[in-house]
């Protein structure tokens, strides 16, 4: 079976073109696929399906497990349909599991995506890592996130395993950690280490969650636009006055894969 991987700030994906919903992809199969040792390697998998007639992004964690969105991730299924034919460029919707996402897509260029609401939970967090604790904020951008700040990203040292956060109970499924330094006005870079993939070179998701974080933290009013540069490249967020995000960043279809020997597990 032929696959498309791709990738948003590097960011990637093994994105399955289903659009009659005929194949089912087990969590085993999505975790051999995104393998990065045995399989292709990605930081999730997208099958791309139709259902009620809108096009829907049914996104695998590297690990198999279901997560709400993606914001790189949409980007990159936004410029298969576009670029394949599937859909004229232009605004158009994909349905997600945290509801339709409306997307800008042109034929080249970078692709805008309306996140909906970033929520400050209005709750103090921490996260702790490599022996250091930072406290921070939780954030929801339709998945959790927990935003810490630090003078220097170089001080989190290795996210080799999952940062710990507290208090526990208010991530029950697990939770997105970001690590931001203010690098500038209204600029900032960061780490992220994703649930059920570790540590990426992007997060659509977490850098909203990251703009609205570094607003509060910069005392900043909304509406506010950040430029935040993730390790695989730069991204856009600009929030409205009622917490609204659009993000804003390249999408790449890099080739077609193989993936027929993973779906035999």
């Amino acid at each position: 079976m032929i696959a498309t991987y791709g990738h948003g700030t590097e960011n990637d994906f093994v994105l399955v073109f289903d659009p009659n919903d005929q194949r089912s992809i087990t969590t085993a199969q999505a975790a051999a696929i995104c393998n990065r040792t045995t399989g292709i390697g990605a930081d999730g998998l997208i099958r791309i399906i139709k259902r009620d007639d809108k096009w829907f992004m049914d996104y695998r964690n590297a690990d198999g497990s279901l997560a709400e969105m993606c914001g790189n991730g949409i980007r990159v299924m936004a410029r298969y349909l576009v670029e394949r034919g599937h859909v004229p460029e232009g605004i158009f919707g994909i349905n997600t599991r945290d509801g339709i996402k409306h997307l800008r897509a042109p034929l080249v260029g970078d692709i805008s995506v309306n996140m909906g609401k970033v929520v400050d939970e209005s709750e103090a967090i921490t996260a702790s890592v490599n022996g250091k604790i930072w406290n921070g904020y939780n954030i929801n951008v339709g998945n959790p996130h927990a935003v810490v700040f630090v003078e220097n990203l170089e001080e989190v040292g290795p996210l080799n395993e999952a940062p710990i956060v507290r208090p526990k109970d208010s991530y029950p499924e697990g939770v997105n950690v970001e690590f931001v330094q203010i690098t500038g006005d209204h600029q900032a870079s960061m780490r992220v280490f994703e649930r059920g993939s570790g540590e990426t070179r992007s997060c659509g998701t977490g850098t909203c969650a990251v703009a609205l974080a570094a607003s509060l933290h910069s005392k900043d009013r909304l509406p506010a636009h950040w430029v935040i540069y993730p390790p695989g490249g730069r991204l856009e967020v600009s929030i409205d006055a009622h917490s609204n995000a659009t993000l804003i960043g390249p999408a790449v279809l890099v080739r077609d894969v193989d993936i027929s020997e993973y779906l035999l597990a």
